[in-house]
């Protein structure tokens, strides 16, 4: 057995200090440093909940950068606008994740991908979500077809269809991995759809798991366990009641978003029970007008969560 020594507080073997050693032979001192890791860009495209639009926040999306290739979680309505207003070229699209099928983080899912095959995107997407993701893709391009025919022939545009590859997952577990991140998906609870899907993004930086729509659960903490930044929905109640006294069918919507999404309070129970880093605040609900100032976000979460919270607005860049 070869007895360890240790060196500036590292233990070794005289075999694994050999092969270091040759290793940084093999490629010279100018090379032996390793590879500065790639830097990962979050950027909140939209953090407004619900389907209806509203004036101040644009409706759920958001965009993780890492190497120029942008990954979209989440395609509500405006998210292309919302991609060339942050930055992100629409060509530099690689993959789309959709945690669930509710019009306020799909509506846009289609336009994306058209959107920016108009704006140059040459290479291809691959897409995930629940099912019938397979069935949503092949039906927008037939109502398309139109538009899509008569750019290919006057543009000399490469076929829409040949660029959009949809996987759809039913389950929780690995989704995909490439050169920039690894993802993995938990299946989490939002009555009356399933499936719905909280996602983990591990970049070379750093962990980013967005939550999708949850009420609380031990599948996304488990998701979560030791995240850098965990992007969660959050429902203040207070609000919630004056909001939809006026509604005609306020006793069940209220009823929906009790048992669909997770009070502000709960989101910082999960984030600590999941040991995050960073918590940000998105998905607001309610999240029009009147809006609720930041820091009653902030001291509604701030008692069951110690780490730094951030109150996410649309375009802010983490």
């Amino acid at each position: 057995m070869l007895k360890p020594f240790k060196v500036d507080g590292m233990e070794w073997t005289r075999r694994t200090a050999l092969q270091a050693a040759l290793a940084c032979a093999a490629v010279g001192p100018a090379l032996a440093e390793p590879a500065p890791r790639a830097t990962s860009r979050l950027i909140l495209l939209g953090t407004g909940g619900g389907p209806t639009p509203k004036a101040g926040r644009s409706a759920p999306a958001q965009v993780i950068v890492v190497g120029g290739d942008a990954y979209v979680i989440d395609c509500g309505n405006g998210v292309a606008r919302q991609l060339v207003i942050a930055g992100v070229p629409l060509k530099s699209l690689r993959s789309v994740f959709l945690t669930h099928h509710h019009s306020d983080h799909n509506a846009d899912y289609g336009n994306l991908l058209l959107l920016s095959w108009a704006a140059s995107l040459s290479t291809p997407v691959d897409t995930y979500g629940p099912p019938p993701l397979k069935r949503m893709t092949k039906l927008f391009l037939e109502m398309n077809d139109v538009d899509i025919r008569t750019r290919i022939a006057d543009e000399a545009r490469r076929p829409l269809a040949d660029l959009i590859r949809p996987h759809e997952i039913a389950g929780a577990g690995p989704v995909m991995r490439d050169a920039n991140v690894t993802v993995t998906a938990a299946l989490v609870e939002h009555p009356h759809l399933s499936p719905a899907f909280a996602y983990r993004f591990d970049c070379p930086d750093r962990s980013i798991v967005i939550s999708g729509d949850t009420r609380p659960c031990e599948a996304l903490v488990a998701l979560a366990r030791g995240a850098d930044v965990l992007v969660h929905e959050v429902m203040y109640l207070p609000a919630l009641e004056a909001l939809i006294v006026s509604e005609p069918n306020a006793k069940s919507l209220k009823a929906h978003l009790l048992a669909s999404h997770t009070p502000v309070e709960e989101v910082g129970r999960v984030a600590t029970a999941a040991g995050v880093k960073t918590l940000v605040l998105s998905h607001f609900v309610p999240g029009g007008l009147p809006t609720i100032p930041d820091e009653v976000w902030l001291a509604a979460v701030r008692p069951h969560f110690s780490g730094p919270i951030i109150v996410g607005r649309d375009l802010l860049e983490l």
